[in-house]
């Protein structure tokens, strides 16, 4: 785990594409603070909360000058369908099969379920600083209060 970014370290600059067909980048956020919150899949409970709890703070993220995205491997027509049925605010990009951000930073990793192996996405979110400045990580992120523990430290930024 060594080897990927840490904090004080500079956020890998990796395009990733969004829900309206274009790209997305964390160097499109320079001069703003971003969190980056990586989630396993759309539509399923955890996320579900999860992107509803960023959305529901979004206001009181940017009046800390901090913008979100959230991040997955699933396709950016599936994020779209997921905006779309839960009036998410937060936006959404989606990251690449291989090579993507979530690969650069070690949040895709092998997980474990039922006692098979996959890779899979790691719960985590990155506090980025307005230099792209990797400021604070959350790893295997627990859901409940965590977008409010996020806004805290972005609001010490």
């Amino acid at each position: 785990m060594s080897d990927f970014p840490k904090v004080g370290d500079q956020i890998p600059d990796i395009a990733m594409e969004t829900p309206e067909g274009g790209s997305v980048k964390p160097s499109d956020f320079a001069g703003s603070n971003l969190v980056i919150f990586f989630y396993p899949k759309d539509d399923t409970p955890g996320c579900t909360t999860e992107n509803k709890d960023f959305s529901a703070l979004k206001d009181e993220f940017a009046a800390a000058g901090t913008k979100l995205l959230g991040v997955s491997k699933d396709p950016a027509k599936k994020h779209a369908r997921f905006i779309a049925k839960h009036g998410l605010t937060a936006p959404l990009a989606s990251d690449a099969e291989e090579g993507g951000l979530s690969d650069a930073l070690g949040v895709w990793a092998e997980k474990q379920m039922y006692g098979k192996t996959y890779m899979g996405m790691v719960r985590s979110t990155y506090l980025v600083d307005a230099s792209g400045k990797i400021a604070q990580i959350w790893d295997k992120v627990k859901v409940k209060g965590h977008a409010e523990e996020v806004l805290a430290a972005a609001q010490q930024l």
